[in-house]
């Protein structure tokens, strides 16, 4: 399970630094895609494998699945860590999610995400506002 926040840097070549907690679970090969809400989703590739073959039975008749299928799998790079601990993001993912310099890696259980900071700065205000009532709609203990 992945949780937690950590900060750091995206470097001059687009390089991040995977925090140690997470490496483990994600193993030295996992999926980056394009994420909701201007992130990165990063799955470790058994996790890809079941998002995948969930998706796989989304009726291709439907012009939104197809849109979102289309959307999530166009984004989806296999990256692979360098001996530091570090990862290749694509261009392409970085400009995305606004990935420039300082961002957040946070674990999100079965996942992990990639935020800017300015970013997830603004997520967490919004989120803060209406933490409670969301928690009064979507849990039930």
């Amino acid at each position: 399970m992945f949780m937690g926040e950590y900060q750091h840097t995206v470097d001059g070549k687009g390089r991040l630094h995977i925090p140690a907690k997470f490496r483990e679970g994600l193993g030295v090969r996992f999926v980056a895609t394009k994420g909701l809400d201007n992130c990165l989703f990063v799955f470790p590739l058994d996790e890809w494998r079941q998002i995948e073959a969930r998706l796989k039975e989304l009726p291709f008749t439907r012009s939104d699945a197809r849109a979102f299928v289309r959307f999530f799998f166009s984004g989806a790079t296999e990256c692979e860590l360098d001996g530091q601990g570090r990862v290749l993001l694509p261009e392409s993912l970085r400009t995305y999610a606004k990935l420039e310099r300082d961002v957040v890696v946070i674990g999100v259980s079965t996942r992990v995400e990639i935020w800017s900071k300015a970013e997830w700065e603004g997520c967490q205000a919004r989120a803060d506002q209406s933490y409670e009532e969301l928690a009064e709609k979507i849990i039930d203990f």
